[in-house]
């Protein structure tokens, strides 16, 4: 079993690619087919592009704050790559590589961090819950949807995100011991990427990993060099095999970074060295991977430069379309708050519609 080999009380932590794109187990590497791989590789590529250029937007005043994902991206998409197109995807607010991949589209992402309710509503046949802001809260959503799932006996399973810094609020908890009470099909994947907000790992949680909080929810638990898409793909593919066994949950932490600020509003230049970035860029993600497919003969530099071009150009061609669309009516804060309008809600919005209506009479 690969979750008995990597003792997370011991800091045994899961790699099959190292930092230099090159195969360190080749016991491990896990069987994924050529185009998979590929839409993994061309989805971070694309989400890597986007998410630098929505930081470029936010400080030009063309979009509201935003969660920068710069350096997260093999912890997201090795792990939804390995899920089932049946399966529930639920977020924080920072993974747009893993919503891209499951079918959410960039138009909606960037609708949704200009503040545009129709951002959060995606097509019928994309599972995925829309961002989830209050910090924790996500896993008890990832819960109940696993467990509908088994009570319904869909064969689906759910997978859900949340950032170190979130392992220490209640609801993370809570949702994990419904989950593992109840024996759910749910994998919970916490991306250590080092800090919670300005907080670094070591000042908020005193386990060694926390893999091993798990431990306590008697369910398994196991590290992952969060950079290594192999990796992470391997550790939730066996995951989903348990879940669909009726094993229950399975908790991953992928250690990874946050190239970038908590969120467009925060300076880390202000609680960390710039030595400590520079010697996360060299496990970039994106290097590696880039270098892996290069050496299996599924892509090149020729077809890397093609694909940055055009990934810009659908990148800057999409937000352009979503910045023209206009601003934001704000009746949809008051019509989307529930799924029908309370009777305050109804009386707020009249009384702002009144007040609209006072303002264009002058």
């Amino acid at each position: 079993m690969l979750f008995e080999k990597f003792d997370p009380l011991k800091g045994e932590m899961l790699q099959i690619l190292d930092q230099n794109g090159k195969i360190v187990n080749d016991k491990l590497v896990p069987k994924i087919k050529k185009d998979t791989l590929l839409k993994m590789y061309k989805t971070m590529v694309l989400g890597r592009i986007a998410d630098d250029k929505a930081v470029q937007f936010q400080r030009q005043g063309r979009m509201l704050t935003y969660a920068p994902n710069h350096g997260q991206e093999a912890a997201q998409l090795g792990s939804i790559a390995a899920m089932e197109e049946k399966d529930w995807l639920v977020l924080a607010f920072r993974e747009l590589n893993s919503m891209l991949y499951k079918g959410v589209t960039l138009k909606q992402s960037f609708l949704y961090w200009l503040g545009n309710e129709w951002g959060s509503r995606y097509d019928d046949d994309v599972k995925v819950l829309p961002v989830n802001v209050p910090i924790g809260s996500q896993i008890s959503h990832a819960a109940g949807l696993a467990y509908a799932a088994k009570l319904k006996e869909t064969g689906e399973a759910a997978i859900v995100y949340i950032g170190d810094g979130g392992t220490s609020h209640g609801e993370f908890h809570e949702g994990m011991n419904f989950a593992s009470a109840y024996n759910l099909p749910v994998i919970i994947v916490i991306q250590n990427n080092q800090y919670a907000i300005s907080t670094p790992r070591d000042k908020t949680i005193k386990s060694k990993t926390l893999a091993q909080k798990a431990i306590s929810y008697g369910i398994p638990g196991i590290q992952v060099d969060g950079n290594d898409p192999l990796a992470m793909y391997l550790a939730t593919e066996k995951a989903r095999e348990r879940a669909a066994k009726g094993e229950g949950p399975t908790l991953i932490e992928a250690v990874t970074y946050r190239m970038g600020a908590h969120t467009t509003s925060d300076n880390p230049k202000l609680y960390r060295e710039d030595s400590e970035v520079e010697e996360w860029e060299e496990k970039d993600p994106l290097k590696r991977f880039k270098q892996y497919m290069i050496d299996k003969k599924y892509w090149s530099e020729k077809k890397d430069k093609e694909l940055h071009e055009s990934s810009k150009k659908e990148v800057l061609d999409t937000f352009k379309e979503v910045e023209n669309m206009g601003i934001v009516d704000l009746k949809d804060i008051f019509e989307y708050t529930y799924g029908s309008m309370t009777p305050e809600l109804t009386k707020q919005m009249k009384e702002y519609q009144e007040y609209l209506d006072e303002e264009g009479a002058e």
